[in-house]
């Protein structure tokens, strides 16, 4: 009798256990099945995982330590997703073609990873694109400035960043049309932004009419660029443009004088901006240009700007001009996440071939440092290049 109630119980058991799976497949979202990449699935104590890959260590420090803290607060702001919370995955790529893929490869690996606010270099980015590419990962790149990176056909790389043909534009018409500028030499650092944006600033100039006397790439990390120097002041340039970041400009404007160059315009892109620039260079700083991401004011910019102080004690764009967009870059993700995700009983999916498609089709979102509207290259910026000079030991709009 008890062998009897035992198989009936097991058999019953059975019955109720393929009753309740046919019930929980019956709960996932029909859009799991067709999506090319399928869905995130996310428990109840599981969280959301958006990323930002960069320099957290090193030279350049400072530009990633600045750019995760402007996400903190877009995640602070957000809130949580339909009730599931958001976690900031930060890691150190370098700065480099191999970080980039290393991080890529890390982030992917975690089936609650879902988009990252990045990479923040051209390099890095380059590097990562095809990796996030394979998984289905949408990013949206802050900082990451080189034209070829939309020109390869991605459909998951997105920048709400300026490129550097804006750059290099707004530069040499500045220049050329502006100060008057008629010879130039150009500097970089031999890096997919550095030598990008030099490049761009070489045809642009030479268009218009001026002349580059020089054109050479200098070795990053150096302590001594007087030899380049030397060189430049040989062909008697009006300017000194430069492709490369803050450590390199300092020491270049720092051994201008020595070399004969110290009545000389000293010209960058977007990547000497911030206060790095102005310690290092000190005196010597002063009068230097350089085209920034730093965005008019506004309402939004205001209110963005007290919640950073009362964060972190300083004034945003005081250390990197990549403050307000990287705020804007990972603020427009959670936005596509919370449109695109699908709550059934306890749990949360994310349609992940579907998120790439909804951030690359992004119109009209309203972020501090202007509207982000992506176009179907994933150019989604909100305003070009805006100069600025050394005034006084401080960065300023030049009018």
């Amino acid at each position: 009798m008890f062998k009897k109630f035992f198989v009936v119980a097991l058999v019953l058991m059975m019955v109720l256990s393929a009753c309740t799976t046919a019930e929980e497949k019956a709960e996932v979202p029909e859009v799991c099945g067709t999506d090319a990449f399928g869905c995130a699935v996310f428990t109840k104590t599981d969280p959301i995982k958006v990323g930002y890959a960069g320099p957290l260590a090193g030279d350049y420090a400072a530009y990633g330590q600045d750019q995760v803290n402007a996400m903190l607060l877009a995640i602070k702001d957000a809130g949580d997703i339909l009730g599931w919370t958001i976690e900031m995955v930060a890691e150190d790529d370098g700065a480099s073609a191999e970080g980039g893929a290393a991080v890529a490869n890390k982030m992917v690996s975690d089936p609650l990873f879902v988009a990252i606010a990045g990479p923040a270099f051209s390099g890095d980015s380059a590097a990562a694109i095809p990796i996030f590419e394979k998984a289905g990962i949408p990013m949206m790149s802050p900082s990451a400035t080189n034209p070829d990176l939309t020109a390869k056909g991605s459909k998951v790389f997105n920048r709400n960043a300026f490129t550097d043909v804006d750059q290099a534009r707004a530069a040499s018409a500045y220049l050329f049309d502006t100060a008057g500028v008629r010879k130039i030499a150009i500097l970089h650092d031999g890096g997919d932004y550095g030598q990008g944006i030099a490049n761009g600033v070489q045809e642009n100039f030479t268009t218009a009419g001026g002349e580059v006397v020089a054109f050479e790439a200098i070795t990053s990390g150096e302590a001594d660029y007087s030899a380049v120097l030397a060189a430049v002041a040989s062909n008697s340039p009006e300017a000194i443009y430069y492709g490369g970041y803050n450590a390199e400009a300092s020491v270049l404007v720092n051994q201008m004088k020595q070399a004969g160059l110290e009545n000389v315009i000293f010209f960058g892109g977007d990547g000497i901006y911030g206060t790095d620039f102005l310690t290092k260079a000190g005196a010597n700083g002063e009068g230097a240009l350089c085209t920034t991401m730093v965005p008019p004011a506004s309402d939004a910019r205001t209110k963005f700007d007290e919640a950073f102080v009362a964060a972190y004690g300083v004034e945003p764009g005081t250390i990197t001009a990549y403050t307000w967009g990287s705020y804007d870059a990972l603020a427009v993700l959670l936005h596509v996440i919370e449109q695109v995700a699908v709550v059934s009983g306890d749990t949360l999916y994310i349609p992940r071939g579907a998120l790439v498609d909804a951030v690359r089709n992004v119109k009209d979102f309203q972020g501090v440092a202007g509207t982000i509207s992506c176009q179907a290259t994933g150019e989604c910026n909100a305003s070009g290049p805006i100069i600025y000079n050394v005034k006084d030991g401080e960065w300023v709009v030049v009018e």
